[in-house]
């Protein structure tokens, strides 16, 4: 695809697969908005008094139908619009049309090279020459990454006049990342120290990103603040957990109209995402195995019914392999096997074959993440859990960025806003809370409107 941003009519620039998918999208943009109920509500509550006017908000999060709802949901409360993808195989072409039509500028398509990715951020962080974003949604880490790591080299080019060196590294992506800095540098090398000295602050979506910024702050590079929305327990228990038991299995069989019943599937890593993946796994009648190096992670599965072994114990035996770990390493060689064959059955649907045997496995979504790349990631309802989380992170960051409370550190939300992202979900499911007494709160020592668990408490 020829990297040119394009404008609609109304002189929006964004770069999306076909524009003509717009009227498909918003359909089913419209189903959405029933299945999220905390999003729609903080229209309601907050899109009268426009808190977000004059905010600019630039987001890497899979360009989904149930992203188009957080984007349109931040539009509606004032704020201007910039988007792209987190991953080069999670947009929804339908949905990113919709969006770049209607409410944003989107620069996404399903299937981007990672030339293309990395060109797609840099355009979600362009607002001209008057600077960047005055806020950052990200998912993984890349926007803020790409910021960070420009900084880092127009500093080390005003001192010294080294330019970045892709081949520096052999890390395929980083050295695009590096290239792009390197050839932004020869046309503005000030750039992205101009972002960051605009920027109120990002809040972080997924573990990977958030493990990303704890790193960053422990070395004091961090170059401003951040809210891990990922620890939310409405994200981390809802989307990680509920989410990925309901959109692995549908990722499998999409991909693979493989039986999972009978199957031997490992699933690498038991932490929220690992046990949804189990859990779904087990009920559609597979024999499952863990693989685990937390003891406590290793236990919680044991007390589940489930065997945990090593990877080197099953990997000649099992048929369905997951990882859910956020770390790398897990699975390796494949590419590197000799006279190894990689057939694409459909994309982000590949069986590579081995030479001496002619047998083959199946990799899906280039190990990349299969439930977004093979099917349609996870349901609306949950995501509105994640993405609401996200709006009152955005809100609490744009309302605070002149008072000093959020220094160049990683927050979490407090429980209160928990709860109530947790509350603005019941309705839909019919559910009714019961009561505390005055006395009653008082002998448990907390409020009555809550709170309701201490800081400390693990769900």
């Amino acid at each position: 695809m020829a990297l040119l941003v394009e404008k609609t009519s109304a002189g929006r620039e964004y770069k999306v697969k076909d524009l003509s998918q717009a009227d498909f999208g918003r359909l089913e943009i419209e189903l959405a908005e029933v299945e999220m109920p905390g999003l729609m509500s903080c229209r309601a509550e907050f899109g009268p008094s426009q808190p977000f006017a004059g905010a600019r908000i630039s987001g890497s999060l899979h360009m989904t139908i149930q992203t188009a709802v957080l984007i349109e949901t931040l539009t509606a409360l004032g704020a201007e619009v910039r988007w792209c993808s987190c991953n080069i195989f999670s947009t929804q072409d339908h949905a990113a049309a919709a969006i770049a039509r209607d409410s944003a500028a989107v620069f996404a398509w399903k299937g981007e090279t990672l030339a293309e990715y990395w060109w797609c951020t840099e355009r979600c962080l362009d607002w001209g020459p008057s600077g960047g974003p005055d806020l950052i949604v990200d998912d993984g880490g890349d926007a803020t990454l790409l910021i960070h790591e420009g900084v880092k080299a127009e500093e080390e080019f005003e001192k010294t006049g080294k330019l970045p060196d892709p081949a520096s590294t052999d890390n395929a992506e980083f050295q695009i990342v590096l290239g792009i800095i390197r050839d932004g540098l020869k046309v503005d090398p000030k750039k992205y120290r101009r972002m960051k000295e605009r920027l109120v602050g990002v809040s972080e979506e997924t573990t990977t990103g958030v493990k990303r910024l704890y790193q960053m702050q422990a070395s004091g590079a961090l170059l401003f603040p951040a809210i891990n929305v990922n620890d939310s327990v409405t994200k981390s228990k809802f989307d990680n957990l509920y989410g990925c038991r309901h959109s692995l299995p549908d990722g499998l069989m999409r991909a693979t109209d493989i039986m999972i019943a009978g199957k031997v599937a490992v699933v690498c890593g038991y932490g929220d995402v690992g046990k949804g993946c189990a859990a779904a796994l087990k009920q559609a009648g597979a024999r499952v195995i863990v693989t685990e190096i937390d003891p406590i992670c290793a236990l919680q599965a044991l007390m589940e019914g489930l065997p945990v072994l090593t990877l080197e114990d099953v990997v000649s035996e099992a048929d369905i392999f997951v990882t859910t770990t956020g770390n790398k390493d897990i699975i390796m060689g494949l590419e590197a096997y000799p006279g190894v064959k990689r057939i694409t059955i459909k994309p982000q649907t590949d069986r590579w074959v081995f030479p001496e045997t002619n047998a083959g496995i199946i990799v899906l979504a280039e190990g990349r993440l299969m439930n977004l790349g093979c099917a349609t990631g996870h349901p609306s309802f949950v995501m509105s859990c994640s993405f609401t989380n996200q709006v009152i992170a955005q809100l609490e960051l744009w309302k605070e960025r002149s008072t000093g409370k959020y220094e160049k550190k990683v927050y979490v939300l407090p429980k209160h806003l928990d709860e109530k992202v947790a509350a603005l979900h019941l309705g839909k499911l019919g559910a009714k809370l019961t009561k505390l007494t005055p006395s009653q709160a008082e002998y448990i020592s907390v409020p009555v409107e809550g709170p309701y668990k201490p800081a400390r408490y693990r769900y």
